[in-house]
């Protein structure tokens, strides 16, 4: 009888998707604790925030290039190394300074490692020859829901952050790590030595990468200021707060490890406009002021269902656009996705300082149903 070999090309991208979810669900996780144990105002979060998604913002510029270039698979293992060693730093930022500088690496290395790994991703799919990107998608989800819940688990059994962190990084490098070393030989473009780092953005490409701005927009705002608005607002323990985030991971996994039978029956237009609506419908329970937290986690499930397969979608898509090479239309995309989702936070929280968190979330609302009427832009190339 054969033996299955352990290292697969699905649990490689899988485990690159689970390495990408969990360490920064573990910085989500601890968001509001951070929150307190610096003495930050939402304005001071904020600026951190920000130089986590410059961080982001500049890796995009080159991530793409050097998949093309270089190959995905090789990016993808040097950025996941990277990030394990940012998590580590993070944790044990000792000043505001120091950990606004190890928010810009982590930024930085996240998104390397996210263009890597959905350009490899696409890869995978081809070679498969059937539908797995959500799946795929549905590990960073799951990634990041544990990696909340881990710090749902330290703050209740009062672990230090830094030994957490620590902890974590040696964890799900050892366990994760080794299932990237698989023996792929990816597409190298020759051709892409003085092309731009990314495509410019029009016509479809730039519907596209609107529908992932407000799909990033909404997950960075789950991300990052759930737990403070369950905590803050809603008046619930610091331990509760962490919920938030990891119902709607939770319901982010249900619902990708469903998407590509839901995009077979229903089309993937249909599925965009009613995965807007949802969003929105979650955004308004929270935005509604209900004080009991139950109503509010009902909210973030709605969220959850409602972002699961906006960015699946939107990277499949660019993975596929025939005017510009992969990894820089993925790119282009990942930029606008993740430049919301890490950019977006910091201008929510100075908005909610100055008004109110509930205008912060009319936003985002707002761009939850600009995914709606955008959906149709996924069926044209």
């Amino acid at each position: 009888m054969r033996v299955p070999k352990l290292i697969t090309p699905w649990r490689s991208i899988a485990a690159g998707f689970l390495i990408n979810g969990v360490l920064f669900g573990t910085w989500a996780g601890h968001i509001a604790s951070v929150k307190d144990h610096f003495g930050l105002s939402d304005q001071d979060l904020s600026k951190l925030l920000l130089l986590l998604g410059l961080g982001a913002l500049l890796s995009f510029r080159f991530a793409g290039r050097l998949c093309d270039s270089m190959g995905a698979p090789q990016i993808t293992r040097a950025a996941a190394c990277a990030l394990l060693v940012a998590t580590v730093f993070l944790g044990f930022a000792q000043t505001v300074q120091q950990l606004g500088l190890s928010l810009f690496l982590f930024g930085m290395c996240h998104g390397v490692l996210d263009v890597a790994i959905n350009n490899w991703g696409s890869e995978v799919e081809k070679h498969m020859r059937r539908s797995v990107m959500s799946s795929f998608h549905a590990m960073f989800s799951l990634g990041a829901g544990l990696g909340a819940a881990n710090g749902y688990v330290a703050a209740v059994c009062h672990v230090p952050m830094n030994i957490d962190f620590l902890i974590t990084a040696g964890l799900t490098g050892g366990i994760l790590g080794p299932l990237l070393l698989l023996d792929w030989q990816s597409t190298v473009l020759k051709s892409v030595k003085g092309a731009a780092e990314l495509a410019l953005p029009r016509g479809a490409l730039l519907l596209v990468g609107l529908i992932a701005f407000s799909s990033g927009l909404g997950e960075g705002t789950a991300a990052h200021w759930g737990s403070v608005h369950l905590k803050e607002v809603i008046k619930t323990t610091e331990e509760n707060a962490i919920l938030g985030y990891v119902v709607f991971c939770a319901a982010m996994v249900v619902i990708r490890l469903t998407v590509d039978s839901l995009v077979t029956r229903l089309g993937s237009v249909m599925v965009t406009r009613l995965s807007g609506v949802s969003a929105a419908c979650g955004i308004s329970l929270i935005v509604a002021g209900f004080t009991d937290p139950s109503v509010s986690l009902v909210g973030f499930v709605l969220m959850g269902v409602g972002y699961a397969a906006i960015m699946p979608l939107a990277f499949k898509w660019a993975a596929t656009y025939p005017l510009v090479p992969p990894g820089q239309a993925i790119a282009t995309v990942a930029t606008f996705a993740y430049g919301a989702m890490t950019l977006g936070p910091p201008a929510f929280g100075w908005l909610s300082e100055a008004l109110s968190p509930k205008y912060g979330m009319c936003i985002v609302g707002i761009f939850a149903m600009l995914v709606a009427v955008l959906a149709p832009a996924l069926d044209h190339k």
